[in-house]
């Protein structure tokens, strides 16, 4: 799911306290046969996997390298085994790679990580979008391993390719690109019950067409959305109205093609309508995140709910315009305490902003990070009220997957000469978790 990264990455930590979401049920045993997610159904990484009509096990993926590793498992870069000894690359799709991620359920269960563990494999199971993780398959090997196939991204993430670029930050068009991104796979997961809680660079995969994937999802938080259409006349106070529709459809001059009054009428009521789906009465009292991440709900210890996504967000768009984290510290302590009683500044303050636009992501940040999360942007409605504000002026959400990304990775042939160790020969699939 992620490729080997150049830089440190920042660790997540947790500690379970109480919450008000229900903890998820056992899950059932998992589908052998490959998963059809609809948006991905016609890729060649799905339809590979489809042609194999029969059951998959590990015995049908050929492993070249280890590729990541985290608190619940290690990422392997796999591709599929020849199904017979004459089959050619293109005949058995061994041309086409995949993520496995490996989770030793014995070692879960020793580090009390085992309902992380199947809090990510419940998410994977309910996600269906362009910039969330495509479960494909899983299964078990032996009594004590668990495998996700997903598909694999070669652009690393944007943490490293941050620490590539000049400055170690992005354009403000780029940043303003990722944040929109990130922005509607938050949304997707709000509308779910699902609440994130672990935003940050390092977890937004960079695809091969350069569009990004968020990933990790054991600190997520379930809760209930319900979906409700309000009037615009009900916005936040302080932010300017709609900048763009929710349709896909290019901006005209309106055709009357009903001749029904009525219609018409109905059509003229509906105009205007806002979506919401925003887990509001989901709440926790565990302290989860990346440090330079948390909210300062998390970080007083106080309950916390959806608005901490927000907040990750504000922080997110922080560090990619300005190359680092407006509250880090010389300690986990001192950030911590930063969080809580530091105010925002912006680095060159109290100098104007350079452009307009970075004058408006600055107001966007600020409103994000608003240290009251009943006041906080996007508290009450989300990504609705988000999507609003004037940094995203002139985008339209609805096609923002068909815009050019700021960076496209080199197409390259993965190579099992890397960090990890190429796995080779047909040894038992136990020993080589084992080695690694």
């Amino acid at each position: 799911m992620t490729t080997d990264r150049t830089t440190p990455p920042r660790h997540s930590t947790t500690t379970t306290s109480s919450s008000s979401a229900a903890p998820p049920p056992p899950p059932p045993p998992p589908p052998s046969f490959p998963i059809i997610k609809p948006h991905r159904s016609s890729s060649p990484d799905s339809l590979s996997l489809s042609l194999r009509r029969r059951p998959l096990s590990f015995r049908d993926f050929r492993l070249i390298r280890r590729v990541g590793s985290g608190d619940t498992g290690t990422v392997f870069l796999c591709s599929l085994a020849p199904p017979s000894p004459t089959a050619t690359p293109e005949d058995n799709g061994s041309r086409t790679y995949y993520a496995m991620k490996v989770v030793d359920r014995d070692e879960a269960e020793r580090k009390q990580k085992t309902e992380r563990v199947e809090t990510e494999r419940r998410v994977l199971r309910m996600v269906d979008h362009p910039f969330l993780p495509t479960l494909y398959a899983e299964f078990e090997v032996s009594s004590r391993f668990s495998c996700f196939m997903m598909e694999y991204c070669e652009g690393g993430d944007l943490h490293a390719l941050r620490h590539r670029l000049p400055n170690r930050r992005f354009p403000l068009s780029s940043s303003r690109f990722y944040a929109a991104e990130v922005l509607l796979a938050l949304e997707y997961l709000h509308m779910l019950g699902i609440i994130y809680r672990d935003l940050k660079p390092e977890n937004v995969l960079i695809h091969s067409d350069g569009h990004i994937m968020l990933s990790d999802f054991d600190l997520s938080l379930f809760s209930d959305a319900v979906p409700a259409v309000e009037s615009p006349s009900t916005s936040q106070p302080g932010h300017d109205p709609p900048n763009q529709p929710s349709s896909c459809l290019p901006i005209t001059t309106p055709i009357r093609i009903f001749r029904s009054r009525k219609i018409r009428s109905l059509n003229a009521a509906a105009s205007g309508r806002l979506f919401v789906a925003e887990p509001v009465t989901a709440r926790s009292l565990s302290f989860v995140g990346t440090h330079e991440y948390v909210s300062p709900e998390v970080a007083s210890g106080k309950s916390h709910g959806s608005a901490v996504d927000w907040w990750a967000l504000g922080i997110f768009l922080y560090e990619m315009v300005y190359g680092h984290t407006p509250f880090a510290g010389e300690s986990n302590k001192q950030t911590l305490r930063n969080i809580i009683e530091s105010p925002l500044r912006f680095p060159g303050s109290p100098s104007p902003p350079e452009s307009t636009l970075e004058a408006r992501a600055r107001d966007l940040i600020s409103g994000l990070l608003c240290k009251d999360p009943a006041m906080r942007l996007g508290s009450r409605r989300g990504a609705t009220d988000i999507k609003k504000h004037p940094f995203f002026k002139g985008l339209n959400f609805a096609l923002v997957r068909s815009l050019k990304p700021p960076e496209v990775p080199r197409s390259k042939q993965p190579s099992p000469s890397s960090s990890g160790s190429y796995c080779r020969g047909q040894a038992a699939a136990s020993a080589r978790f084992e080695y690694f």
